[in-house]
């Protein structure tokens, strides 16, 4: 398998703030991976070191290029989306292709022109007169006409409602399929993109605390709602998140199976989401109702 995206011991640093601090991070060939953490958490300074756009120190690797020195060249083989923001607002529809097609040698034109025909966007709008979801549906077609290997989202529908948050998504996953495409997106609305992912890599304080494909997860965590009479004897086998749920207790455990679990209470593979509540926890942080009512 081919990899697009190689870091070994990324580091940046902005004064006495560390936004990475030695990043392992590997994207292979075709993969959906998601970058997540909560704001802060080194996602967007991961983004554009990849992109060529920060000084870093470490090793880094971008479909064989080093990103400080080829850009040029990298950027022939890459779409990148981040706010919406930075398209003009006195630009006509029109104008945007135009433009994208006059600068970037692998636009197809006719590609973006079928994606808008299918919106609301009209070629002689301006884009200050477009909402913020029809602006994001204009950028995703331009994004998407050119024939990138590696696709990268910073946070693409942050701030749209659900429909267009669902649209967006299902428009990029067809055409993820149709095309032989690699796609990084960082965000920390987890929910929003589990279901399309290949890979999750959760990132804290500019640190990879988890790397690991969707479909492997299972092998590795189990979340365990104990019974009642059970309670204490899975809290001794060290889980290493818990939480309240409707009045039974939740718990995470890594590295034991469903199988050794099952005999006390019900047992699931957890979900991206609740996956990574879990690990964004620091160590201790939770506390039961029930404790803090006795305290």
């Amino acid at each position: 398998m081919t990899t697009v995206v190689e870091a070994r011991g990324l580091t940046k640093n902005y004064g006495s703030t560390h936004a990475l601090q030695g990043v392992d991070l590997t994207v292979e060939a075709g993969r959906i991976v998601g970058l997540i953490g909560p704001n802060g958490s080194g996602k967007t300074s991961a983004i554009k070191a990849i992109l060529g756009l920060t000084a870093f120190e470490g090793d880094l690797r971008v479909l064989g290029l080093d990103p400080r020195r080829e850009r040029d060249a990298l950027m022939q083989n890459v779409s990148f989306i981040a706010d919406v923001a930075v398209l003009p607002r006195w630009i006509k529809v029109s104008q945007t292709l135009d433009f994208v097609a006059g600068v970037h040698p692998r636009f197809e034109r006719a590609r973006a022109e079928e994606f808008l025909r299918k919106t609301d966007i009209g070629m002689s709008k301006r884009v200050g007169t477009l909402s913020k979801g029809m602006v994001t549906q204009l950028h995703l077609a331009l994004i998407l006409a050119i024939d990138a290997k590696l696709l990268v989202l910073d946070e693409p529908t942050l701030g749209l409602d659900l429909l267009f948050r669902r649209s967006f998504y299902d428009t990029l996953l067809n055409d993820y399929f149709d095309k032989d495409r690699t796609i990084l997106v960082t965000t920390h609305q987890v929910e929003e993109v589990e279901h399309l992912l290949t890979d999750v890599a959760f990132i804290q304080h500019g640190k990879i605390v988890l790397s690991q494909s969707v479909e492997s997860l299972g092998e590795r965590f189990v979340q365990l709602v104990p019974t009642p009479e059970n309670l204490p004897r899975a809290r001794a086998l060290g889980p290493f998140y818990e939480r309240e749920v409707f009045g039974r207790t939740a718990m995470m455990f890594e590295n034991r199976t469903a199988s050794e679990l099952a005999q006390l209470g019900e047992t699931r593979t957890p979900s991206i989401t609740d996956l990574f509540v879990a690990r964004m926890q620091p160590p201790g942080a939770w506390v039961s109702p029930a404790a803090e009512v006795a305290a």
